[in-house]
């Protein structure tokens, strides 16, 4: 009994046994499920606050895209009461060349129909009075036909604004879809809508150096600039890893298209593409892009460039243009490096770097030359020659180089700039960020070609290629290659701007965006607080949100008064004497009269008047540069019969002369009257024969003056009928 009671004894302690080794199965099953439910309540809350996020993002787009226009609107109904000042003075508001493009508009209003208005536009000889143009192909005018269709075919708009205002109105829209774009490129690089907040209060309260739109309503960069980071806005999705397939279809589409209008609506598109194709050329030279990505952007360029081309009639300046063979060489040279990268030491990477980008711009010079000779293409010489005399290594007496070194918004771009920038704290946020990406970039460079050195190492008898993806060759910026193209990208901006003041306007939002980015930047507040012992997702994204939330706060504090003091102060348009000068011109000379005076003013004179020029502030073609020397003469030391000879040449009625130009007090040699001396090689007030070698007294009175002085030898040629304390008009004999 014994035997079998331990037997059985034994039997009861197995059995509990596996009671105890099922319990404690059914426990762990039991925290299995449980884990599983809490993973899934996890991760259905991260889904619900992802989403939510993305709507509270969305919304603050428009709400952004929605006060950006009544902002603009209202600073610049403030500064000139446009809504109630005469439709004349709201015209000759639109100084320089935004009254020539405005004027183009209004005619096509004013043509009895849009066919016939265009038609008028292809064979103009009132723009310039000695020869006939097509203005389609000279100028960039295509919005302003866009517009003037609109609001001809829509009759609600034409109940309820005028011309005038719809036109303001448009352009201070899209510069809403300026600031959505800039908006929506911070939140794309960062992953937090944060950063695109912040990038639209940088850009708000740096207006005076992000934009000058409220100034200058008409002049292409109003309609450029945002299309340009509209396109840089679906470059940034595009070039996102995670960007799938047919996603990078569709926006490959959305950026033809911003990049087509882009180049349609302004001359100067041509040079900001050349920035573009560089930096993105530069990102896979140093593979850092996937080549097939910037091989079809690169393509998107070209038919964006060649469909403007044809837009255009053919325009010669495109099929000439440098960017386009650029991209040429660029395709070339991405082509011939394949897609793969093959194994060897840093050395030969860097030298086969070196060598890369010299065949790419030896080759895209070699393009250039020869398509301009083939066609015989001279027209943008004056571009050179500024770029030369500006750094000293041309002909510093050109009239060409010389009109554009006299205007300031080619200058170099003052210190104070970085000063303006500094006071609401973007600039030093983005010269961290950028100099930190730039060192990243540098350290990822390195890694990536460390990894293919090592490969060459282990594989020195194979000869097997291996794909720049690959695994392995990961580094600091594997996932963020549209981080590099901005790096890139701001750097070639940033060398614009400060060679040429007047691009300040394409590198500050640009500054804007990354500043934002770098306050916003989840990777570099994971590394900042993984120092501390801190590794959790919600504490990273806490903390980066909270410093938006502070620098956004302490950017109120800083430029809220003046904002306000802005907005409160009211002004008014006024320009007696110009409003003189129209009405009389409208009022005493026949529609078919030809007027000569200075660039910015006869833009004005065509918008307000209708009457035929002599020359425009339109500066790129070289027969009108040629022209713009001749007639300027009666602002040099010139005699009467020179100045009456040239004028009765190209069939001059009248003459306008403004004592602000003849009398003028800017610094010796930049003024209109010292730069024609100049041309003629004259020395000019206030230069000595040593001071100025080359140059000799001139023999006769400057013109402007003397003529006042109703001489025999001036009344003879010219008549005094008009005359008010800013301008005088004489009748060409």
């Amino acid at each position: 009994m014994g035997v079998i009671w331990t037997q059985h004894g034994c039997d009861e302690d197995d059995e509990e046994g596996e009671d105890l080794e099922e319990e404690e199965e059914d426990d762990d099953d039991d925290d299995d499920v449980q884990a599983e439910d809490s993973y899934e309540i996890s991760s259905a809350m991260s889904w619900f606050l992802t989403k939510i996020s993305i709507i509270v993002g969305i919304v603050c787009a428009v709400a952004i895209g929605i006060a950006i226009p009544s902002y603009l609107y209202r600073l610049h109904e403030n500064r000139l009461w446009f809504s109630n000042i005469m439709e004349v003075e709201r015209e000759i508001s639109f100084r320089t060349e935004s009254g020539l493009y405005y004027s183009y508009y209004k005619q096509l209003l004013e043509a009895p129909s849009i066919s016939q208005g265009l038609v008028d536009l292809t064979q103009d000889n009132v723009t310039e009075s000695w020869r006939t143009i097509n203005v389609l192909e000279r100028f960039n005018v295509y919005q302003e036909v866009i517009l003037a269709v609109l609001y001809k075919t829509l009759p609600f708009v034409q109940d309820h604004l005028k011309p005038i205002f719809f036109y303001i109105d448009s352009v201070f829209v899209l510069h809403g879809m300026y600031v959505v774009a800039l908006y929506c490129t911070a939140w794309l690089l960062s992953g937090s809508w944060m950063a695109g907040v912040l990038a639209t209060a940088f850009f708000i309260f740096n207006k005076g150096d992000s934009t000058r739109v409220e100034y200058t309503i008409p002049l292409r960069e109003s309609f450029g600039f945002p299309l340009l980071y509209l396109q840089i806005a679906l470059i940034t999705y595009y070039l996102k890893p995670t960007t799938s397939p047919r996603r990078q279809l569709v926006t490959l589409g959305g950026i033809l298209l911003s990049s087509f209008f882009f180049v349609l609506s302004w001359q100067f598109a041509q040079f900001i593409f050349l920035l573009q194709a560089a930096a993105l050329y530069g990102c896979t030279a140093l593979h850092m892009v996937p080549p097939n990505k910037v091989t079809r952007l690169l393509q998107v360029q070209a038919i964006s460039l060649i469909l403007f081309c044809i837009l255009q009639f053919f325009n010669e300046m495109i099929i000439g243009s440098l960017v386009l063979s650029f991209i040429i060489s660029a395709l070339i040279d991405i082509k011939i490096q394949g897609s793969k990268l093959l194994p060897c030491s840093i050395g030969v990477r860097l030298g086969r770097l070196l060598l890369h980008i010299i065949f790419v711009l030896g080759l895209a010079v070699f393009i250039n030359m020869f398509i301009k000779f083939a066609i015989n293409l001279d027209a943008d010489q004056h571009i050179f020659k500024f770029l030369l005399s500006k750094f000293h290594w041309g002909n510093t007496r050109d009239f060409d180089a010389l009109m554009y070194l006299s205007n300031g918004a080619f200058e170099f771009l003052p210190l104070n700039t970085f000063t303006r920038l500094t006071s609401t704290l973007v600039f030093p946020v983005y010269a961290i960020m950028l100099i930190s990406n730039l060192v990243i970039l540098a350290i990822a460079v390195f890694q990536n070609w460390k990894y293919y050195s090592r490969q060459e190492e282990a594989k020195k008898d194979d000869d097997t290629e291996v794909p720049i993806h690959q695994e392995g060759a990961i580094h600091l910026l594997s996932h963020r290659p549209e981080l590099v193209y901005h790096t890139i990208q701001s750097v070639f901006f940033g060398i614009m701007a400060l060679a040429v003041m007047r691009f300040k306007f394409l590198w500050t939002p640009h500054m804007c965006v990354l500043a934002a980015v770098g306050i916003c930047e989840y990777s570099v507040w994971e590394a900042v607080l993984a120092k501390f012992g801190s590794k959790s997702e919600i504490t990273v994204q806490c903390v980066r949100h909270m410093a938006a939330i502070i620098v956004f706060c302490a950017l109120l504090s800083i430029v809220l008064p003046d904002v306000t003091a802005e907005l409160e102060k009211l002004m008014e348009f006024y320009d007696p004497d110009t409003v003189e000068l129209m009405n009389w011109i409208n009022q005493q000379t026949p529609k078919t009269a030809v007027f000569s005076g200075s660039m910015q003013l006869l833009a004005g004179v065509k918008l307000c008047t209708g009457r035929r020029l002599t020359n425009h502030p339109h500066y790129e073609d070289k027969e009108l540069r040629e022209m713009t020397r001749k007639v300027y003469q009666y602002y040099g030391r010139v005699g009467p019969e020179d100045v009456h000879a040239i004028h009765k040449e190209i069939g001059t009625n009248y003459i306008i002369l403004e004592d602000s130009i003849c009398y003028s007090r800017s610094v010796p040699g930049t003024r209109l009257p010292d730069i024609v001396d100049i041309t003629n090689q004259h020395l000019y007030e206030g230069a000595t024969e040593e001071s100025e070698p080359g140059l000799k007294r001139p023999k006769a009175p400057r013109f402007c003056d003397q003529i006042k002085h109703e001489l025999v030898e001036y009344t003879r040629h010219f008549r005094k009928v008009f005359e008010n304390k800013t301008f005088r008009i004489y009748q060409v004999l």
